[in-house]
């Protein structure tokens, strides 16, 4: 697992499972025509989507391993490292990778959309489990994607294929979205963890010290990557992890800024706020008053 295999063109990755490359931008590999091989780490100049088929061993994502089970999917955005840590043994690859290049998006609709899809930089612990129905619809824009590449380019194959990956994001992301529901056992509390979590941060002298708490704080010591993290938070409040940070710092200020031995000016610092103008900015818009005048009306 210590070196890295690098794959930088669809080329590249298509020769290293005995694919044919029929467009030097996009592939459905299947890897069952793979020779078989020992685990290794890998880097990917592209966007990669794993279809999992059989069981081969851990994929690793940097220092964690993914909860990848059979029929499940796994997404990387371009310049991630993921390998399978097969302890040593050789294993016969199974399943499908959808690969393709940005270089395709260009000049479409999804190339100024792809960064919407979250899912491409989630991490451990939060591949996309499928249900057979899900993996028939998955499979089935595989299909059409490889139908357009067996076929000779024209005019109306890049359309058809950015419309089908498109198409395959779009169901991803209810798939995720029936995911959150069906795994809440696992997702059990996140927002209370969270909760609980901004409350310690409040009550230590973190924010003077490091500042206001981010999205990227919170889903590292949630044990989350900030993407899923951000997801899962959305369809549990309807809010942004941002907003509601926000929504929590304001909580916070209005107790404290009863304290009139305290400056509004010390306050902000205590909550992490560089620039006291900054926390007065946000308890204007959230508040409707300055905390000036919601100190002295109140």
């Amino acid at each position: 697992m210590d070196n890295i295999r690098r794959f930088e063109t669809i080329h590249d990755y298509n020769i290293f499972n005995n694919n044919e490359t029929r467009h030097p931008l996009i592939s459905v590999v299947d890897l069952s025509k793979a020779h078989p091989r020992q685990g290794s780490r890998m880097y990917f100049g592209f966007y990669t989507i794993f279809l999992k088929e059989v069981k081969c061993g851990d994929l690793v994502y940097g220092r964690n391993i993914y909860d990848y089970q059979e029929g499940t999917l796994v997404f990387l955005a371009p310049g991630q490292i993921a390998g399978v840590n097969s302890r040593g043994e050789t294993y016969q690859p199974r399943g499908y990778a959808l690969v393709f290049h940005p270089d395709l998006l260009h000049s479409t609709t999804l190339g100024k959309q792809i960064r919407t899809y979250t899912f491409f930089s989630y991490q451990s612990n939060e591949a996309l489990h499928l249900s057979e129905r899900e993996k028939h619809i998955v499979l089935d824009c595989f299909s059409k994607i490889e139908y357009e590449l067996e076929h000779a380019i024209d005019k109306h194959s890049k359309k058809l294929i950015v419309s089908t990956i498109e198409l395959f994001l779009n169901y991803c992301t209810r798939f995720y979205e029936r995911q959150f529901i069906t795994r809440e056992k696992v997702h059990h509390g996140m927002v209370e963890r969270f909760e609980a979590l901004l409350n310690e941060y409040f009550l230590s002298d973190k924010p003077a010290i490091i500042g206001l708490p981010t999205v990227a704080y919170c889903a590292n010591a949630l044990n989350i990557s900030p993407g899923y993290f951000g997801d899962l938070i959305k369809k549990e409040t309807g809010k942004s992890a941002q907003e509601y940070m926000q929504l929590k710092v304001i909580e916070v200020a209005k107790e404290r800024i009863f304290d009139i031995s305290k400056s509004v000016s010390q306050i902000a610092d205590e909550l992490g706020f560089k620039y006291p103008q900054h926390f007065t900015r946000l308890f204007k818009q959230r508040v409707g008053q300055t905390p000036q005048a919601y100190r002295t009306l109140n």
